[in-house]
């Protein structure tokens, strides 16, 4: 049964209408290079939650730097973990962050990367379900990014380097360990995407940006994921790494509560670039 604390937190972090549209913030932690729009942290999150973000990933540090970027309805979702060697084929993962501490900063989510294989498979598994389980304890809703080991490449060289099937264990491996939402990259198509959802067996899920895309194929994977269940979006470069972070954001949103199409809310962003 989930806690009290856990269903409190959830109702902010997947909104009324049932649906999320999460930025992540949290590269630092990730990218083997520095990104420079990540320089200003808080105009970047004023930018997101003025677009309708209402869940911001950051780390421990940026938090107290950018909190004052935060509607009094924005979520914090803390992340739990750090890349080493980022610029590897396979990054190992390390937890940095307690779930208690989210609690001390106000967070409504913990967030941890989870990247499965090789020699480091067994240390992530042990720490994923750890997270878990302090989870349940205190009342945290978990979201497990069950993605391909790196995230700086395409879909379709991490598809091909690691097959759908990597993807979808992970998905199934982080719902089976306790995660509350799991995000996970797009495999290609709508219904791959369908078959991760599926794995989830009811777990929320939503749709990893990913890197740097066309404005029109990011919306044409979240319509489609929309339409495969998802409930919207965990979106970090295609935001803060835009020419618009606040008019892409609200382009996202478009289509994830209000079920714009993919067309529609390209239409709509083209003419507030002009």
């Amino acid at each position: 049964m989930t806690s009290v604390g856990k269903a409190m937190r959830l109702k902010r972090v997947i909104d009324p209408e049932g649906v999320s549209v999460i930025c992540a913030l949290d590269h630092g932690m990730t990218s083997p290079t520095f990104l420079e729009p990540l320089a200003d942290i808080t105009q970047r999150t004023r930018e997101a939650v003025a677009g309708g973000s209402n869940v911001i990933m950051m780390s421990k540090g940026m938090i107290r730097i950018a909190n004052e970027g935060f509607s009094p309805t924005t979520s914090l979702a803390l992340l739990l973990s750090a890349s080493a060697s980022p610029d590897g084929d396979r990054p190992e993962i390390v937890q940095i962050a307690e779930v208690e501490e989210a609690l001390t900063l106000g967070a409504d989510a913990v967030v941890l990367f989870t990247a499965l294989g090789g020699e480091t498979e067994p240390g992530m598994i042990d720490i994923l379900s750890a997270v878990g389980r302090e989870c349940a304890i205190l009342g945290m809703p978990f979201i497990a990014e069950a993605e391909f080991p790196t995230t700086y490449a395409t879909v379709e060289e991490l598809k091909q380097q690691y097959g759908f099937e990597y993807l979808r264990r992970n998905v199934r491996l982080c719902t089976e360990l306790g995660a509350d939402i799991v995000k996970t990259n797009w495999p290609g198509d709508q219904e791959a995407f369908g078959k991760c959802v599926e794995a989830a067996n009811g777990v929320p899920v939503v749709l990893a940006g990913g890197s740097r895309l066309a404005d029109d194929e990011l919306l044409s994977r979240m319509e489609q994921a929309m339409a495969a269940g998802a409930i919207g979006c965990s979106v970090g470069r295609n935001i803060f790494m835009h020419s618009n972070p606040e008019a892409i954001t609200r382009a996202l949103s478009r289509v994830i509560r209000e079920r714009w199409t993919a067309d529609k809310a390209l239409e709509a962003l083209s003419q507030e670039m002009v």
